[in-house]
């Protein structure tokens, strides 16, 4: 059996999406055939008015903003305490993945920095997604891994240790992940956007959080069959804060 010399590059890209309402309504008063919620406040002005002397937060329309305490508590009421003590942002450590060489039947991996922190009293959340699987300008393709027993998804995560065991995968690993990496040998693939996969949530968290970081391993195999060429794809980050 011959053995061949496989390169390939896998590129990262990233877009950060900030969700917001698209639309806005001031009214008297919100009914149900269940409750009445009398004069809902409605945010009638905010922005950061600023000079070369000062710089001021300003909003104004909720309801009893302000700090509040005892010697039991604290209560920071109003917008902009959510805007100003965290504000939303997402950074990744390496946009370009590249695995260089690679030997049959001997697993590569390398690893990328997610970190996160957000504000928003409804946490955030990451998803990613794949543009296809790994190809070569001449269509040959590494398969998505399935795993050692042909169960892990692009939404579940299970063992893949064998050397046997051939195509792309990750591990997730630190703060906010979902609970089905339950340690380094788990591995899902990517949401394959070609097959119509949904982006997959990599973390997730529904609090407040400053600097939260998880790492995201990226495993590749190939077989000793596995034509030679030049392999890439793209993964698609997309962050979003939840207010």
């Amino acid at each position: 059996m011959r053995s061949s010399r496989k390169l390939f590059y896998l590129t990262v890209f990233l877009i950060v999406a900030l969700l917001y309402p698209r639309n806005a309504f001031a009214q008297a008063s919100i009914t149900s055939p269940n409750y009445v919620i009398q004069m809902p406040n409605f945010n009638s002005g905010a922005g950061i008015p600023s000079s070369s002397g000062y710089k001021v937060n300003t909003t104004v329309g909720q309801t009893a903003p302000g700090l509040y305490s005892s010697s039991g508590y604290r209560i920071r009421s109003g917008f902009q305490y959510i805007s100003s003590i965290i504000p939303f942002s997402f950074s990744i450590s390496s946009y370009l993945i590249n695995f260089g060489t690679l030997i049959p039947d001997t697993p590569s991996t390398l690893t990328s920095t997610l970190t996160v922190s957000a504000g928003g009293a409804g946490g955030y959340s990451v998803k990613a997604r794949e543009n296809d699987a790994l190809k070569t300008t001449s269509g040959d393709t590494i398969p998505d891994v399935t795993c050692d027993a042909g169960t892990c998804t692009e939404g579940t995560a299970e063992v893949w240790s064998l050397v046997s065991t051939y195509g792309f995968g990750y591990n997730m690993s630190g703060n906010d992940i979902p609970a089905d990496f339950t340690n380094s040998t788990y591995f899902r693939h990517f949401a394959n956007q070609t097959q119509s996969e949904t982006d997959q949530e990599v973390m997730l968290s529904s609090s407040v959080g400053r600097n939260r970081i998880a790492t995201m391993t990226y495993k590749i195999n190939v077989s000793p069959v596995q034509p030679a060429g030049g392999y890439q794809n793209k993964i698609l980050f997309t962050a979003i804060p939840s207010y």
